[in-house]
């Protein structure tokens, strides 16, 4: 699971990428509005924990907004040093799922977020006889599961994620592998490469399509000529 983490006291955002860590979540930590947005535009999340701090709430409810618009999948958790009543109602009203006030309880903050991620809403793909299933990485086609694991299957899930939208080597290599600066852009290639061995060919389909010079775009349906 992957959270990003959007908070201005340095502190305790290494605080939360520390315990989270420890906990087998993968984390970025952004101090300010711009990486926020930054991280938003290249990774997906399942979970976004949001500082929210006293003069704040106009910028928060448009970054809420703004999340739910875009990756309406991804489950938004306020942790506040507002206590006012009227401070919740806004983030809740703007879409956050949860609202925590600081100091935060670690123990306490934990137990919300499995529990917004257990029963948040489903991150299922399904197109038409696809169905990708991120949380399980099963993909099934017409009711037949495809064998296809590791980084090519999040490499596929990432790009269906963004469906018709051309997404390049090096997009897919800051979404997907933690540490992109030392890995090569073939490496792409050889994810996308076994998806089209795996898939594409025994099933007589195309899930994605190479943009010269650009990228890949996720295309299904679409049917070999």
């Amino acid at each position: 699971m992957r959270v990003l983490i959007i908070e201005k006291d340095a502190t305790l955002g290494k605080t939360l990428i520390q315990m989270l860590g420890d906990n087998n979540y993968q984390c970025d930590l952004a101090e300010n509005l711009g990486d926020a947005k930054y991280y938003l535009d290249i990774r997906n999340y399942d979970l976004v924990l949001i500082g929210w701090g006293s003069g704040s709430g106009e910028h928060n409810t448009s970054l809420i907004a703004d999340i739910k618009k875009e990756a309406h999948k991804t489950s938004v958790i306020i942790l506040s040093q507002d206590s006012d009543k009227e401070s919740e109602i806004e983030a809740l009203r703007s879409g956050a799922d949860d609202f925590i006030r600081k100091p935060v309880d670690e123990e306490i903050l934990l137990v919300r977020i499995e529990a917004k991620l257990r029963f948040g809403i489903s991150n299922i793909i399904e197109i038409e006889d696809l169905i990708i299933n991120p949380e399980e990485e099963k993909i099934i086609y017409q009711g037949n599961e495809i064998e296809l694991k590791g980084k090519p299957f999040e490499v596929l899930t990432h790009l269906a994620m963004h469906k018709d939208q051309i997404v390049s080597k090096e997009q897919l290599l800051d979404a997907i592998w933690e540490e992109p600066e030392l890995v090569t852009p073939n490496v792409i290639e050889v994810a996308i490469n076994q998806i089209r061995q795996k898939m594409d060919k025994p099933l007589d389909i195309t899930t994605i399509e190479t943009v010269r010079r650009r990228g890949y775009r996720f295309c299904f349906p679409k049917k070999l000529g």
